[in-house]
């Protein structure tokens, strides 16, 4: 039986109840947790926590009353991570010129297009796997790839493989994790954890562009 850590009050004030297959939430865990996979893998908007969410994705699929089954989040998150590194590869190929050219935004930064272009210098074809597992890097690689008109065959294959280890293994990771004792007695606790984690890195962003606009107007 699961043991909650945090008196966090009613029922429906618990995350783990709200985030379960009975909750008021559950039938759109999985859905929501796809399109925001697919929008980190594709859509140049880097900032979301797709680790962090993988991850817990895992983890409560393989607890009593989960969103959906684990095979399922397992077959999925692969399949949607996929798609979203194909429309990325399109984007960079299709606009090219018009990509090399835009402005710095909120979102998109030519520092990030350059940093994804040093790490496939770096590591050749097999950057398309390894990004997956870095923050914005994931991001821009198949735009880059686009970019750079990557040979197509040798794109989807590496997608493929990369969409399997980053989607499946770390879905995986919080499923394996979820069954160690500690975990699963504190799992309140970690999912909290986690969602903190997750939020920092945009909590950085805004406090460094605030930074620098102060910095800028003096």
């Amino acid at each position: 039986m699961l043991t909650s850590t945090l008196a966090l009050g009613p029922a429906w004030l618990d995350p783990m109840q709200l985030l379960s297959g009975s909750g008021p939430f559950g039938s759109a865990i999985l859905p929501a947790l796809l399109i925001i996979v697919f929008i980190e893998s594709g859509l140049l908007f880097p900032f979301l926590p797709g680790d962090s969410l993988l991850f817990t994705a895992g983890l409560l699929a393989n607890q009593p009353d989960p969103f959906a089954p684990l095979w399922l989040v397992m077959v999925l998150s692969p399949i949607a991570a996929f798609l979203g590194d194909q429309v990325g590869y399109y984007i960079g190929h299709r606009f090219q010129p018009h990509i090399a050219n835009r402005p710095d935004g909120k979102i998109f930064k030519q520092a990030y297009v350059r940093q994804t272009e040093e790490f496939f210098a770096k590591h050749g074809p097999i950057t398309v796997i390894l990004c997956r597992f870095v923050p914005i890097v994931r991001t821009y690689a198949p735009l880059v790839a686009g970019m750079a008109n990557m040979n197509y065959r040798t794109f989807i294959t590496y997608n493929a493989i990369g969409g399997v280890l980053w989607g499946a293994g770390v879905v995986g990771l919080g499923a394996m994790l979820g069954e160690i004792p500690f975990v699963r007695n504190n799992i309140e606790a970690i999912f909290l954890a986690i969602v903190a984690i997750s939020i920092l890195p945009g909590i950085f962003g805004i406090l460094k562009s605030w930074s620098s606009k102060r910095k800028a107007a003096n």
